[in-house]
């Protein structure tokens, strides 16, 4: 690395954001006017002035944005807030990569900071928005050097945080979590008063003579109208039935069906509970209030409680693969989604069936035993499909298990360098040959040798097998492995499931796992927030 004295990151754009916090300034000022002078909010001059104001905000705070590093440490100031980093304190750096499922800007980085107490804090700067930005990286180098000059780095390799990777916050799927399970309590507390309103409803009956007007409201009481005329509008808006003389109401909102159904001059007869207009009968057409049952309350309750075991899952991926390096990619939650869509489809059906007392039966009792066990074989295939194990154990099970598939003498194993070389041009290779000749690289899975490009097996030497990590890239699967190769002094990557893995590395002649890794393991630490 450069003898690097001291590094500044600032915004480069500062004259449009002059511009726009001098737009916002503006913007402010008409804002106070107009309030001042009219004394009013509905005022078309106020909402572009405060429009203008918000805009000039985040402007004024890109400009006071400054990270700079020199011998004493990292200091970043903000528009709220100053702070300075002793390189002593910091373990490491980090680059996390934010908006990742976004396209358009799925490659945005942003460089963080690894403290030895086991915090984790993002600087504000510096950013990349694309893939190949040379001032990050000249950044990111420039950091590296002072941090290696006035500090104890704890490891030579930047990790690139991603969200498939550990050392990934987890404030946002608790915070969906809680949300959904808010959700489902909320559902569940209003299971009772729906049944007690849909049986009140079913057991209401015509009100009868002299029947006192406090009385009335819990009996069905009918009366005639004329409809004067419908307003069927689009379906986003509501439809609408007026009627005669504004007896007994003015009008009525219905479905934009019911508006087409009705015609203007038709008698209909108008069933009131409660204070309100449930049924409407004419002679073409009669319209009946949808009153929301006690089964779809409760449906929604268990579907909202299922939703939530969905991030509550990835959380629980997190937390098991909390002592793994900050960068590698943990296995995906899919398992579990498994597991709460078996769940979904006897829980849903029992509580839309007996939404309040679900085991008032032998069978329903039955029903639920079964899919409790059904749903306990699940958690445990989710479980062990997602646990965590090292390249040698993964490699040893999946070969146990595949040992008779590699008896072939021609095999074509998915698997891909992830570096162009003479024998990868372009990454052009998907598969690699073994048996039949040496080994070579193809970009299909067979038959024949068409544009197969021997690997150099002579000059490939191993130097560590480990697990995916943030910065091979998203198109690598999770459940893979990654062998890293010295090729006449350059470090190529070989990418494959851990038992194809294990045979092409035996195919070129070394140990499916080396007996000194190349990287050690740091110790534990806390997760960052999510940016």
């Amino acid at each position: 690395m450069t003898a690097v004295q001291e590094v500044t990151c600032r915004f480069p754009w500062k004259r449009p954001l002059w511009f726009l916090v001098g737009l916002g300034a503006a913007g402010a000022v008409l804002a106070a006017v107009r309030l001042a002078g009219r004394g009013g909010f509905l005022d078309a001059w106020l909402g572009v002035g405060v429009l203008l104001a918000l805009v000039g905000v985040p402007a004024l705070y890109a400009l006071t944005v400054r990270v700079s590093a020199d011998a004493d440490g990292v200091h970043s100031r903000t528009l709220l807030r100053r702070r300075t980093v002793r390189w002593d304190d910091i373990a490491g750096l980090r680059i996390h990569l934010v908006h990742e499922r976004n396209p358009r800007v799925q490659d945005a980085r942003r460089l963080g900071l690894a403290l030895r107490d086991g915090r984790r804090s993002l600087l504000p700067l510096p950013r990349s928005w694309t893939r190949d930005d040379p001032d990050f990286e000249a950044h990111v180098d420039a950091f590296r050097a002072l941090h290696a000059r006035h500090g104890a780095p704890e490891s030579d390799h930047v990790p690139v945080i991603s969200y498939r990777t550990a050392g990934y916050g987890s404030a946002g799927l608790l915070t969906v979590c809680v949300l959904l399970l808010a959700g489902a309590g909320v559902a569940a507390w209003c299971v009772p008063d729906a049944a007690a309103y849909e049986r009140a409803w079913r057991s209401a009956t015509p009100c009868a003579a002299g029947t006192p007007a406090m009385e009335r409201r819990e009996c069905l009481t009918t009366t005639a109208a004329v409809v004067a005329r419908t307003e069927a509008n689009q379906p986003r808006r509501r439809s609408w039935l007026y009627f005669t003389d504004d007896r007994p109401l003015e009008r009525l909102a219905v479905p934009r069906e019911a508006a087409q159904g009705f015609r203007s001059g038709d008698r209909v007869e108008l069933t009131i509970w409660r204070g309100e207009v449930r049924k409407v009968a004419g002679r073409h057409y009669v319209w009946r209030k949808h009153i929301v049952s006690t089964g779809s309350v409760a449906l929604l309750a268990a579907a909202l409680a299922l939703a939530a075991g969905y991030p509550g899952a990835r959380m629980l991926v997190r937390l098991r693969g909390r002592r793994l390096p900050d960068d590698e990619v943990l296995p995906p939650a899919l398992p579990f989604a498994g597991a709460l869509a078996g769940t979904a489809v006897w829980l849903l059906p029992l509580c839309y069936l007996h939404p309040t007392i679900p085991l008032s039966t032998p069978a329903t009792v039955a029903w639920t035993v079964a899919g409790s066990l059904v749903t306990l074989g699940l958690l445990c295939g989710a479980w062990r499909a997602t646990r965590v194990r090292t390249p040698a154990a993964a490699a040893d099970e999946h070969g146990r298990d595949r040992e008779g598939a590699y008896r072939a003498d021609k095999v074509y194993v998915p698997a891909r360098f992830l570096e162009p070389t003479d024998y990868n041009p372009h990454l052009f290779g998907t598969h690699i040959l073994l048996g039949d000749g040496p080994p070579a690289v193809t970009p299909h899975p067979g038959p024949g040798r068409f544009a197969a490009k021997p690997v150099p097996v002579e000059r490939l030497t191993l130097k560590t097998v480990r697990r995916v990590r943030g910065d091979d890239g998203d198109t690598v699967p999770r459940s893979w492995h990654i062998a890293e190769l010295d090729d006449a002094g350059r470090t190529v990557r070989l990418a494959a499931a851990p038992a194809d893995l294990a045979r092409v590395l035996r195919e070129l002649g070394g140990p499916s796992t080396p007996a000194h890794p190349a990287r050690t393991t740091p110790p534990a630490s806390s997760t960052v927030p999510e940016p």
